[in-house]
């Protein structure tokens, strides 16, 4: 079920062959493993695999291999569009009507810091239906793209799904959101005809506070009024409420809080035609969306005591992409690919590395250090012809060996060691002279 780490050190060619990754796992004890960290926490998933597996993993071994099967798929879906932006190919065809929504959720950080991650979601708009009186509007086969950066970066990397699923050639696209302006931009990137719909809870809050500013928050007055509103404002649309909010304001001057919603309804006016948009059959709440947050991003980065370092959202948010949006088969062996591709440039970098260091070795030994100028030549004298008791060999007084063999004095510390007393000190015989 193992093997040894070798990867770090050499080549394996039986390594290469089994096609296994780096690590002392097999392939499908990493997938599984990274299947578990995607899906719980880190202690969680080595507790259970150990269970599932009988093989014993430590809780830092699951954050590894699940950060790096991460952040392998986060480099192959970024080198996709970099190719889509190179080539520019031709979209897949789109459904006849589509919904997107973009929105965020805060996840914890390290050192107390929170940061936004974006969400967006993508999805097929179904045909309306009566339930209880009320026109519902129903979505199916939505898929998620995360990530924790700034606004402009996820509007680029976005288009690995949005031009998956199509949102170029689909029929129609009707965006709704929460009306940022970072979120216009975005839809306007992606598909500058979209129908933009802004989501009606959103519409309905900034319609309560100017209520709750008037009468106060949770009395009756202020509850009558906001169902009378929310009412004219889903069946009737935005004009009888906005003449409501102007008249409002204009009764209570003193009230300057209420010009900053009455600022915000007013200028998004043509994405709250919520009866155009309900008889065309488009949703007009992002719950996808928002669904999207909880189910992708704070299900697994907003657990108790969860402190996350930067570096280490992306890989696990493209993992719940790909577990949210049901693609594992599909993404696991681009993982793999990914993976034997770091694992082989890796290698090669260490071979050239050796190379590099092996040719430099002969230069070294072409430029030998010098000798320095007292040190005594080694070199025998040629033997002359004279008796050998006169030295048939000229050989320097500093080399020339001792008559017998060095013996430690007395007070020498070796005499005093167990192996030197036994060598030098041997015990005397019965009767000796002390």
């Amino acid at each position: 079920m193992e093997y040894a780490p070798s990867a770090e050190r050499a080549f394996s060619p039986l390594a290469e062959e089994l096609e296994l990754l780096p690590g002392r796992l097999t392939p499908s004890l990493q997938e599984s493993l990274t299947r578990l960290g995607t899906w719980m926490p880190f202690e969680r998933a080595a507790s259970e695999f150990t269970y599932f597996t009988r093989t014993d993993v430590s809780r830092p071994t699951v954050e590894r291999v699940t950060g790096t099967a991460g952040a392998a798929y986060v480099a192959v879906q970024t080198a996709e569009v970099e190719r889509l932006e190179k080539e520019l190919p031709p979209a897949p065809p789109g459904p006849a009507q589509q919904f997107l929504s973009v929105d965020g959720a805060n996840v914890p950080l390290v050192g107390g810091e929170w940061a936004e991650v974006k969400t967006m979601a993508i999805g097929e708009v179904l045909p309306p239906v009566q339930r209880k009186g009320e026109l519902v509007i129903e979505t199916h086969h939505v898929s998620y793209f995360s990530r924790l950066t700034d606004s402009d970066t996820f509007q680029r990397l976005a288009l690995v799904e949005t031009h998956r699923r199509g949102v170029e050639k689909a029929g129609q696209v009707g965006a709704v959101t929460d009306g940022a302006e970072w979120i216009q931009k975005f839809v306007g990137f992606h598909r500058p005809d979209a129908v933009r719909i802004l989501d009606f809870p959103h519409a309905a809050e900034h319609v309560a506070l100017m209520g709750q500013t008037v009468w106060g928050e949770g009395t009756d007055v202020a509850q009558a009024w906001l169902a009378t509103q929310l009412h004219k404002l889903k069946h009737e649309g935005p004009t009888p409420v906005l003449t409501e909010l102007r008249q409002l304001s204009e009764t209570h001057p003193e009230q300057t809080s209420l010009k900053d919603p009455l600022a915000y309804l007013e200028k998004r006016e043509a994405h709250m035609q919520y009866p155009a948009f309900q008889a065309a059959g488009w949703p007009i709440g992002a719950g996808a969306v928002e669904s999207g947050n909880k189910l992708v991003v704070e299900a697994r980065l907003k657990g108790s005591g969860m402190h996350w370092a930067r570096p280490h959202v992306n890989p696990l948010l493209a993992l719940r992409n790909i577990a949210c949006n049901d693609r594992w088969e599909e993404a696991w062996p681009q993982i793999v690919m990914s993976l034997r591709q770091q694992d082989r440039q890796r290698r090669a970098e260490r071979r050239q590395k050796r190379h590099a260091q092996c040719t430099a070795m002969p230069q070294l030994a072409a430029n030998p250090v010098p000798l320095i100028p007292d040190q005594p030549s080694l070199t025998p004298v040629t033997p002359s012809v004279e008796p050998i008791a006169q030295n048939s060999l000229a050989i320097h007084p500093a080399q020339a060996k001792p008559a017998k063999p060095w013996r430690p004095p007395a007070d020498h510390p070796w005499r005093h060691m167990p192996v030197g007393r036994a060598r030098f000190n041997p015990p005397k015989r019965d009767g000796a002279k002390t």
